[in-house]
């Protein structure tokens, strides 16, 4: 169903430009590591603060709005370095169960993340039980984890 799709991302001129390059693609892919290094590096430190570890001497809502615009722009940067990449190895990432199933959690980690963790991470503190608080920092952290490393396996068993 989606094979068409596939097919005209590894078409693309921008793809045969980065498989032709020695030195485009392999940038992109450090850029595209280092934003997501950045990206997660910021939800980490949110969801260390709702574990009631990390800086715990500033409130939960004052962290989470300050990684905001860090999480806008390293997300901004996530997406930008992956196009290419993914446009790339197309074909390949069209067999994979791995980037699959990346796809799939990475959806519902970015809802989970846009909903549930904003929202009790904004909480005045104390307006939630501190197990509530504790729960949704454990399953942020368990999702992130997961999107990376499955994304860092397809490399290898993709």
């Amino acid at each position: 169903m989606l094979l068409p799709f596939f097919e005209w991302c590894d078409g693309l001129a921008m793809s045969q430009a980065y498989r032709d390059s020695t030195y485009l693609f392999p940038l992109t892919q450090a850029l595209h590591v280092l934003a997501v290094t950045v990206f997660v590096g910021a939800i980490v430190i949110g969801d260390l603060r709702l574990l009631g570890w990390g800086p715990v001497g500033q409130s939960r809502a004052s962290i989470a709005r300050s990684a905001q615009r860090i999480l806008l722009w390293a997300g901004l940067a996530v997406l930008v370095t992956g196009i290419p990449q993914f446009t790339t190895n197309a074909m390949t990432y069209q067999r994979s169960w791995l980037f699959v199933f990346k796809m799939y959690l990475l959806a519902v980690t970015l809802l989970f993340t846009a909903t549930v963790r904003w929202r009790v991470a904004i909480a005045e503190e104390g307006r939630l039980p501190s197990w509530v608080t504790r729960a949704v920092g454990a399953v942020s952290l368990a999702l992130w984890m997961g999107v990376t490393i499955s994304g860092r396996l397809i490399t290898y068993y993709g």
